[in-house]
This record gives C-alpha cells, structure tokens and sequence, in this order.
C-alpha cells in the first residue's frame, strides 16, 4: 500500500485499524452486560468474558503476523557490496579473506584469496596436506561452537611446512549462519645479505661473464632469484624469472655424474655445482619436516673462473664480491694462465698446498715432487690452450709428498686470454688423522707380535741357559768343552737382551720402577757414553736447576740414554767428517709453559724434561714419522737392528713419559742436527724407603727343603727347573698342565701337600691362575711364584691373586734357585710371625 492509500483509509474509516478495533472491543463488552442482566450469574458472565477475551487475543496477534512482511518476501542480500568491503580490507591489511555458509561453500572472497588458493577451493578443505586440513577442519568446529578460532602458524601443523600462514575465522550474518577467513601469510626472516646480493644485476652479469650461472634457491628447492646467463641458458630467454620452479629440473647429469643444463643436452659443457649457504639459521623450523635449511647461492661453475684482460665497468665493480666469495669456498680453488703462471688462489687452496702466508709460488709446477713436475706442466699447457676440456690427475705435493691428492685441471674461456683453473680439496686433518690411526694400527700389530715371539722365545732361552748352567756345573775351567758351552750361555744372554728389547717396544717388559733424579742417571751411564764417543765428538752435559723427581727403572732409562747417544754418534759419522758434538740436557717444564707449547699429545702437568742433541745435520722429513717403527732403519744392512729408537719409545711410554723427535733448525731454516725430547711426569708425594737387601739364600735354617708342584707345559723348561730344585734339595712334583697339577694336589689328601706351588702363567687348557684359585680355595695359605716371558705389572692386573710371586724368562739355575728360597723363607717367617 503506498502512503496516500493510507491516507485516505484514515479519513473514510475515523482511526483506521485502531477505532475498528475499539468498536469491536465496545461490541463485545455490551454483549458480557446483557448477558449478566439477562441471567443475574457472575460465574457465567466470567467464564464468557475471558473466552471472549481469549477469542479476541487471537484474532489480535493474527493480525499482526498478517500485516509484518515474510522472511521470504525481505530482498537477498547483495554480495557485491561485501565483496567490495572484503577487498578492501584485504588490501589494506594484506589478507587473504573469504566467507564460507553453513554448508561450506564460498560465498563471496577477495582477489587476495583467489590468487592464494583459487575460486574451486573453500575453506576448510584447501589445498594443503592432511595435517593442515585437520587442523583447518578443528578451526571450522571451533568457530560455529564458540564465534571464532585462530591459529597462529599453519605451517608448523603441517608435514611439508608448505602451509605459511595464519588464520582468523569468525561467526557472522544476522543468523550466524555464515564464516568469515582471514589468512595472512607468514613471511620468512630475510637476512640482510640477501637483500644487497642482486643477481639481476651487475654483480650477476658480471658471474655469467666469467663462465659462472648464479641462482638463489629455497630450502624447499624452488628457485627465488637467478641471474640473466642462467636464464638464457636454463630457458632460452634471458629474461624468464624462473621464480617458483624446481632448480633441479633445469639440469641433467650423465652416466658419468657430470652435470649439464638439460637444454643444451650433449653439446652442452659440464658444469661443477658449488652450494653457499646464504644463512647461518634455518628460514622456519619445522620439527616435522626434518632438519632446517636455509636458502642457497646455486654456482654453477662453466670451464672455469678466470682473471682476463677484458673487463668493463660492471666487471670491475662486483670483482670485490667475487674475490670475498671464492676465499670462503671450502674447494681450493687456484687460477694459471696460459703458460702456466699463477693468477689467484684461495685460502683453501694456500691451506691444501701448506702456503698459508707465504703466498703461491710462480708455477704449479714448484708445489710438486720432481717426479711429477713434466706431467702437471704438459697438463696446464694442454687444457690452457686446447679447446674447453676439464680432468683429474695424481700428484705428491712437495708439503706431502708420501700422499698423492686429487688435482683438477679445467680451461677457461670467454675471458679474452685463456686460463686453467685449478682445483684441490683440503684434505690436511683428513690425511693427518688417517695417518696417526695408521700409525696407531700398525704399533699396536706389531706389538703384540713382538710381545709374543719374545714370550715364545723366552721360554726356549731358559731352557738353553738352564742347560749350559747345568752342564757347567760338570765341568770345570780348562775342560774342552767349558769354553764352548760358556760361548753357548753368553750368546743365549744376548738373545734374552733382545727379546727385552721387544718386549720395551711392546711395553710388556718387567719395570722396577724407583723414585730418582734424571742427573743421578746420566751421571751414571757418562763414562760409558764417552768411551763409545771417541775423540772426534764432543760430549756436553748440562742439567738445570731444581728438577722434579720422576719415577722410572734406572737400568732401563740408561738403556735409552744408550740408545739415543749411540744413535746420534752414528749420525754425526755418517755426515761426513765426523766431527760433531752431543749435548745432554735436563731442564724443569712448568704447567703453565706446556700450556703455551699447545701441544695436543702433552697433557698440561709439571715435566722433568731430557733432551739429546746432536750436530748430524738433521733428520729427513720423510723418516721422522717412521722413526720409532721396530726394525726400521737408515744404516747398512747388517750395522743396524732397527730396534734402538724403537726400544726407548717402548720404554719411555711404558714409564709414563713422552718422547719426541725433531729437526734444529739454523737462522735460514735448514735443519743442522737432530733432537730428542723425553717428558717424564714430576713424581708428586712422599719418596718411598729403600728397600733392604734380601737375606742370601742359604742364610736361613729354612732356605734348602720342602715340597715344591712345578707345573710347566714346556717340557725343555719343565726339566731345567725339576733338575735346578731338585739339586737345590727340595722335594719335586713336575706336572705339564693345570688339570695334572689339581690331581697330584688331589692324591696328597686333605693336609696341605706343597711348601710352595711354581707354576707358568699361560698353559693350554687351564692355564697357571686358574689352577691356582683352584689350589686356594682348598689351601689359601700356600704361597705361589708365577714363571712368564711377559711383564710383572702387567700380570699382576690381569691376575690379582694375593701372596703372588714372580720370576721374568729366561733365567738360570741359580736364579730360580734363590728365588724360590726367598719366596718359602718369607711364607715360613710370616707363618712363624702369626702363631707366636
């Protein structure tokens, strides 16, 4: 109805709707009255007023709802409005925004949303992985339940982090029937390095110049940035952005790992690929998707990086950064010319070649063994004037030359002259490491061989000796045979000096170590030092003041003083006059100057230190890490065992000590003698008593006689030690193993058998200690002396029997005869101690 209809209804009709009302209500009021007149009942005029007044509520509400408009008949509403406000919004604020209805479809959503995700995807189900689908899905729920829900980084919820964003959505509509989603991408931390690291610039052109593609790529793989030669090369134009694609599919590789642009197929040139962090931290973390990276300067190397003569202004500008970026790559990289004289190189290079400092030589040629000289320069000659060509070659380089490395050799072009570019990785930690383990491999082999033929051989020289002392004992001097059988014994004590010898090398001999003062030894071994000397070398001895105590075995620290004065005599005669002079020095180390040396082998600690020196014009550098290797030698066949130096590292380890060799060197840096250096520990704490001189053997009422099992698997030394005990006086029962030895324990009964159990530790079947737990457990007062080739010390850990007692291989009949008097006469006094 318009609004004059309206006004005329009024003016026909009084007040309209309200006075037809009014007369209704006036009606039905004189109809309650004539009712009451006409019956006098008040319960019956009740009961029709309020039915009369029901009747007319109804007919009242239903008017109203007649007169008030249907939610059918409101107009639609129009989204293009709210699509405009959306858009608007979204571009302020930078969102992606949509509007979702109850069955999840899209609405309305503004460009920033169908750029992101297109107009065939609605929230929540978008193109993401599972994870951010459920999450999206959780986010749906959420906000239909409570108005609104968010999330702050999707990406985090995803398996392939492909998810950078954050999400707001929200209850909306005049029913609350629709969803409001408001994405915002989260945008990675750009270092600022990158953002000065223009690659469609100068500094771009000028790497594709020089034969070198440069291309940023993501941690996910996609490229972000390349330069205009990479372009051209990867997609024909140099203009293509390249920006989102897969860096990986604009390149191939062949069936020898060669890699190639995949659009320039065969005739392409192989390329060498350089990846350079561009972050020190990951973009994003993502503990789902593995380990963080970031992005990546992609340097895809043509035939070489070069220096020429044609350079323009762009050039110029960006070598700075080129020259920064080739000294930070870990490949040595080293650049010729044509002839073969050297351009640049990088600090790895100068680090693989041990230059650092002093700078590259004029030629390659001058960083290599002799041998290998012709080869290297035909090779620079070859690839710096034929066509682009690149290859490998072995070299010993002069710094190492038992270590052949890797050397590539490429051609460059394009740069007006032509050049090589060389290639060496640093490889120094690694050979290092290689070789000490080498080193450390091949000691430890060889002492265990060493340790067992002298453990083998011991036994074999007791038996000699055994038998010539016995024999001796029939003969007198002047016999026929006296003088060649006391030939026989000298020899065999020769030959037991050098299974001890291996056994020092090993570290398995027996050490008596004492407390002592370094002076009061070399003073001891001094005569004996000059007379080997002769008159052409000077013997000089200096000792500091204030030395520490070590603790070592004085007859064996005066072997390796031997060995190492012999060794430098040798030296000196054999460089030529002869003439010459050894020093022997001792001096004190304090801790805080073994921390400035920085060694990595010498623990910080005080140090009583003993240097020989000799004027032998040095060691060779290719002999020094070979010179405490057994049997390896630089003297003529037959004036050398190779066993000297070798047998003095032994000994010095074996005492706790630190021995060193090297060159001294003159003003000029050539090396004038050579010099040993030992380290031995200051003994700290209080010096231990003297010990007082044993009793001899035959002082004591109780030093002949008594019950003795012998068990011995060598029948030789078996029979040598029976005939010496029993000539001795005593009582014995020779057994060739341990099981042989329990049974004669077994048939002597339960009363103790034996005065004292002598018996070899390594026996096959059950070896010497464990026939003796055996023997203890029945008996554990017996006393029991162990017979062995190899060290005291050592068999004492290995062993730990209490109330043990030892006698080292080869000794004589007289030896084992005071020893096992010794050992029954302290048994006998301690028992005579204990009962009274």
């Amino acid at each position: 109805m318009s609004a004059g209809g309206k006004d005329g209804g009024a003016a026909d009709g009084g007040d309209g709707p309200f006075g037809l009302n009014a007369m209704l209500l006036g009606a039905l009021s004189l109809s309650v009255a004539i009712l009451y007149l006409a019956t006098f009942d008040p319960l019956v005029t009740l009961a029709y007023a309020a039915g009369l007044a029901v009747l007319l509520a109804g007919v009242f509400a239903l008017g109203r709802m007649r007169s008030e408009p249907s939610a059918e008949a409101m107009a639609a509403p129009d989204w293009s409005v709210t699509a405009a406000a959306i858009e608007g919004l979204g571009a302020e604020a930078g969102e992606a925004v949509a509007i979702t209805d109850r069955a999840n479809r899209l609405v309305c959503a503004n460009s920033g949303f169908v750029d992101a995700f297109g107009v065939d995807s609605a929230p929540p189900l978008l193109p993401f992985d599972r994870p951010a689908l459920e999450a999206l899905t959780r986010l749906a729920r959420e906000a239909w339940r409570d108005g609104g829900a968010s999330v702050e980084d999707l990406g985090a919820l995803s398996r392939s982090g492909e998810a950078p964003w954050r999400v707001a959505v929200a209850r909306a509509g005049r029913a609350e029937d629709h969803l409001v989603w408001r994405f915002r991408r989260i945008e990675a931390d750009t270092p600022a390095a990158l953002i000065d690291l223009d690659l469609g610039g100068p500094f771009g052109r000028m790497l594709s110049r020089a034969g070198i593609e440069a291309a940023i790529v993501c941690a996910d793989g996609l490229v972000r940035s390349v330069s205009a030669g990479f372009a051209e090369r990867a997609a024909g134009d140099e203009g293509a952005t390249l920006v989102g694609q897969d860096f990986v599919s604009f390149l191939r590789s062949d069936d020898r790992e060669r890699i190639y642009f995949a659009r320039e197929g065969r005739g392409g040139t192989p390329q060498t690929l350089i990846d350079v962090p561009l972050t020190d931290a990951p973009a994003r973390k993502n503990a789902a998707s593995g380990p963080p990276a970031g992005e990546s300067l992609m340097l895809l190397v043509d035939s070489g990086v070069g220096i020429g003569n044609s350079w323009d202004g762009a050039m110029q500008a960006g070598v700075a950064q080129l020259d920064a970026l080739l000294s930070q790559l870990p490949l040595g990289l080293a650049m010729t010319d044509r002839d073969g004289r050297f351009l640049f190189g990088n600090e790895a290079f100068l680090r693989s070649v041990d230059r650092e400092g002093r700078g590259l030589p004029s030629f390659p040629t001058d960083l290599v063994v002799r041998e290998d000289k012709a080869a290297l320069s035909d090779a620079v000659r070859r690839h710096g004037r034929g066509p682009a060509t690149s290859g490998d070659m072995a070299v010993r380089l002069v710094s190492s030359p038992e270590e052949p490395v890797s050397m590539g050799l490429a051609g460059v072009r394009g740069l007006g002259e032509a050049a090589v570019l060389i290639s060496l990785a640093d490889s120094t930690q690694e050979n290092q490491l290689r070789r000490q383990v080498a080193q450390a491999t091949k000691m430890q082999a060889v002492g265990q061989l060493a340790g067992g033929v002298a453990h083998d051989f011991n036994n074999v020289l007791t038996a000699i000796i055994g038998t010539c002392d016995l024999m001796l004992l029939r003969h007198t001097p002047g016999d026929s045979d006296y003088d060649d059988i006391q030939q026989i014994r000298a020899n065999s004590n020769r030959a037991a000096s050098l299974t001890r010898q291996l056994l020092a090398f090993s570290r398995q001999q027996t050490l008596r170590p004492e407390i002592l003062q370094l002076p009061d030894v070399v003073s001891e071994v001094n005569p004996l030092i000059k007379r080997l000397l002769g008159e052409k070398i000077t013997y000089y001895v200096q000792h500091d003041r204030n030395l520490g105590p070590v603790r070592a075995d004085p007859q064996q620290l005066e072997q390796v003083i031997m060995n190492l004065a012999v060794n430098a005599r040798d030296a000196i005669q054999s460089s030529g006059s002869g003439v010459g002079r050894i020093s022997l020095l001792t001096r004190s180390l304090q801790s805080k100057e073994v921390i400035k040396l920085g060694s990595e082998i010498l623990p910080a600690a005080d140090y009583t230190v003993l240097i020989v020196q000799d004027t032998g014009g040095g060691i060779p550098p290719h002999v020094l890490p070979k010179l405490f290797e057994p049997f390896f030698t630089t003297k003529e066949q037959g004036k050398g065992t190779g066993l000297g130096l070798s047998t003095a590292y032994g000994i010095v380890k074996q005492s706790g000590g630190f021995i060193f060799a090297d060159n001294v060197l003159d003003r000029e840096g050539r090396p004038t003698g050579a010099r040993f250096t030992i380290y031995f520990p200051v003994h700290r704490g209080e010096l231990p008593k003297k010990r007082e001189a044993p009793e001899p053997a035959g002082s004591s009422e109780w030093s002949v006689g008594g019950r003795i099992l012998l068990v011995e698997d060598e029948d030789m030394v078996r029979a040598v030690a029976e005939r010496a005990l029993a000539r001795a006086g005593y009582e014995v029962t020779a057994c060739s193993g341990g099981e042989e030895g329990l049974e004669a324990l077994g048939a002597q009964g339960e009363a103790e058998p034996f005065d004292l159990v002598v018996s070899d530790v390594v026996m096959p079947g059950m070896d010497g200690p464990a026939m003796v737990r055996e023997i203890r457990a029945r008996h554990p007062d017996i006393p029991v002396l162990f017979m062995s080739g190899y060290a005291e010390e050592q068999l004492r850990k290995d062993i730990d029997i209490p109330d043990m007692h030892f006698i080292a291989k080869p000794f004589s009949v007289a030896s084992i005869s005071d020893k096992v008097a010794g050992v029954m006469r302290s048994a006998r006094n301690t028992r005579a101690g204990a009962s009274g």
